[in-house]
């Protein structure tokens, strides 16, 4: 039996789509669930190509691999059935859960002030969420969209399923500890959900008990949204970055749903080992080591990387007392070394 969960270690934007593509390109999964909202985007690599998902899990990098919507996803029902059709998914491959909630354009004009409050990416997501607390009346479940009849399901009763049988799942966790609604340091500046493993259990439905692996991802680099997204200790300039590690190219990232400038810091152990502490992890994946040094870039060996680059990965393991199992050496999912 295998249930793993995947969970950011920061901010967000850690790359848990990256790891968990990759992972399902090695056959490691039979069943993807994903959780949270079109807040949230996650890039996998097709064809030499990247593509963010905002909707669809993961697991759609391997035909094979059955996916699933939880209960608690939040669905902006156009980014769904674009895709969906992108990728030509029928009912035999994606269920989408009868309580996941639909956002609608008033749920996104409602969200116009908190984007320059707190860094919001106004995707509706989080006053989709207070609605549903409220018990308002303007909520509509997945179940009460005559487009979706023939994708629903109780994806709590086909992932136990599945597990019944002897399946692989994973847990496609959102954005990153740092952001918890409940347990970061930095409310308000945090999105309108837990984002823990248990977070991501509740809301798929299943029990702790059936959990093989905690995969925490997190960055050399740490990021935030553009904007007033809230603190970020020890943050920097993407210029720093390129300067140290060799980089013959401007460096810059944009967040996969906005497509603003991220912001960007010095690795902090506070919020991972806080993560760590709630989480507890059985495996991390360290993202981003070619930040460290240009010539790590792609490598796909440890033995292969550079002594700057290994130096710091052993650095990172004792800070946090724990093996890094997997390093990410580029923007490619197949650019993953594994030790």
């Amino acid at each position: 039996m295998t249930v793993d969960i995947i969970v950011g270690g920061q901010f967000g934007s850690e790359g848990k789509g990256k790891m968990l593509s990759y992972l399902c390109k090695k056959d490691m999964y039979d069943v993807v669930v994903r959780c949270g909202g079109p807040n949230s985007g996650h890039t996998i690599t097709i064809n030499n190509e990247q593509i963010v998902l905002k909707q669809i899990p993961v697991g759609v990098v391997n035909k094979n691999i059955k996916l699933f919507l939880s209960a608690g996803c939040l669905i902006d029902p156009d980014i769904l059935f674009d895709e969906i059709n992108m990728f030509g998914l029928n009912p035999d491959r994606l269920g989408i859960d009868n309580n996941a909630v639909i956002i609608n354009t008033d749920y996104k004009d409602k969200e116009i002030n908190l984007i320059k409050k707190i860094g919001s990416t106004g995707s509706g997501t989080g006053i989709a969420v207070a609605n549903r607390v409220l018990r308002n009346s303007d909520v509509v479940l997945a179940k009460d969209i005559p487009e979706l009849k023939e994708y629903l399901v109780c994806t709590s009763d086909k992932v136990m399923d599945n597990i019944f049988h002897g399946k692989r799942v994973a847990i496609e966790g959102t954005q990153g500890f740092g952001l918890s609604l409940y347990h970061s340091p930095y409310y308000p500046y945090v999105t309108s959900r837990d984002t823990t493993a248990s977070g991501f259990l509740s809301e798929v439905g299943i029990s702790p008990f059936l959990v093989s692996n905690i995969i925490m991802i997190i960055r050399t680099f740490p990021i935030r949204v553009a904007g007033n997204s809230g603190p970020l200790p020890k943050e920097i300039s993407w210029e720093i970055i390129q300067k140290e590690s060799g980089y013959p190219c401007k460096l810059q990232e944009f967040t996969s749903v906005t497509k603003k400038l991220r912001r960007v810091a010095r690795f902090d152990s506070e919020i991972v080992k806080r993560t760590i502490s709630v989480n507890r992890p059985t495996k991390i994946a360290l993202m981003g080591i070619d930040y460290i040094d240009y010539n790590s870039k792609d490598v796909k060996d440890f033995n292969h990387l550079t002594k700057k680059s290994r130096d710091f990965v052993y650095k990172i393991e004792q800070i946090l007392y724990q093996k890094i199992d997997y390093i990410g050496t580029g923007i490619m999912d197949s650019c993953i070394v594994e030790r």
